[in-house]
């Protein structure tokens, strides 16, 4: 699986506007056979940990493992 850093600039903007308005865009998830693998978001995904937040809205995409592969490269 490919991973990258996240701009910490970034993260910090992000978890001052989510305290404030919340968040504005969902992530997308990717589901596949039963697997969840989150392919876009990551800097909302790691405001909301940062934060402390529970839950995160997603909007979630049923796929192949083709797809899947499509996604990580």
């Amino acid at each position: 699986m490919r991973t990258r850093a996240n701009d910490p600039a970034k993260v910090q903007e992000l978890m001052d506007s989510i305290r404030v308005i919340g968040l504005q865009v969902p992530i997308d998830v990717l589901e596949v056979d039963g697997v969840y693998y989150g392919f876009s978001g990551c800097h909302r995904y790691e405001a909301h940990q940062r934060l402390g937040l529970p839950t995160i809205r997603c909007k979630v995409r049923r796929g192949t493992k083709e797809t899947l592969r499509h996604h990580m490269r």
